[in-house]
């Protein structure tokens, strides 16, 4: 059984004067372990479909299912990650990346001792009690990463968690994500506008048509590609071809 299951999905958002569709009849299957990301113009409703995975809006017509049942009732297996950190400025590092366990009450020493040890582990040793003013932004986005991680989420939902990073930091933050989905084999759907970024980081890439938003078409990412991490991906004689035609798409799609 897929782990997410996305079955004609069409969503409108309606007020007193008009009503703009936003998603029609998208419908999507990802394995549990896979990498995903959306590509496509702005306000294609991308982020609206994180949004209705995520079990925080429902669709106007349509269902999506995490292991078989409705996503509004599996919100608790699911973590997302946006474009800004939103750390508590008042709250040390280590009670921000807590803050998830208390609010799902899995709270324990074991899972706070867990929690701080992947903390250390992508690189943030001796910031416990520190706040998130004193961390760079590179830094506060692996106290980002490390609170989704957890509560152990079933689908990692990535809105655009790199764009607000310089170049270098983002090249770096790339591979640590992706080997720290890989480790521990982790669900993960990534909204991003940058095609490099999506070859890099994905099994698969989902392209999107201009509002509506529907599926023009998946690609999927070499076995070349995916063997290396996202950084060495880049570096890799596969990956230009992939991006011209990548790049070609969407050309084709927002002249339509």
């Amino acid at each position: 059984m897929p782990i997410l299951t996305i079955d004609q999905v069409m969503h409108a958002y309606v007020t007193n004067q008009s009503a703009v569709l936003a998603l029609d009849h998208l419908s999507l299957t990802v394995e549990r372990g896979e990498f995903l990301s959306f590509l496509g113009p702005s306000g294609c409703g991308k982020t609206t479909l994180l949004s209705i995975i995520a079990g925080l809006i429902e669709p106007t017509k349509g269902r999506v299912l995490i292991e078989g049942k409705e996503a509004k009732s599996m919100r608790q297996t699911i973590g997302y990650m946006l474009q800004h950190d939103y750390l508590f400025p008042w709250k040390t590092i280590e009670q921000n990346v807590t803050l998830g366990l208390k609010l799902t009450r899995k709270y324990s020493e074991k899972t706070r001792k867990q929690t701080l040890a992947l903390l250390h582990q992508i690189g943030l040793r001796d910031v416990d009690d520190r706040y998130p003013y004193e961390l760079s932004g590179g830094m506060r986005q692996r106290a980002a990463l490390v609170r989704t991680l957890a509560t152990d989420p079933k689908i990692l939902l990535l809105d655009e968690p790199f764009s607000a990073l310089d170049y270098q930091t983002k090249l770096k933050l790339e591979d640590l994500v992706w080997e720290t989905l890989k480790q521990y084999r982790k669900t993960a759907l990534l909204v991003t506008h940058d095609i490099g970024e999506a070859i890099a980081m994905s099994d698969r890439i989902v392209l999107f048509t201009a509002r509506p938003g529907k599926i023009k078409r998946i690609v999927s990412v070499p076995d070349s590609l995916k063997a290396c991490t996202p950084f060495q991906a880049r570096q890799h004689p596969d990956f230009s071809p992939i991006f011209q035609m990548i790049w070609k798409e969407l050309e084709s799609i927002e002249q339509t």
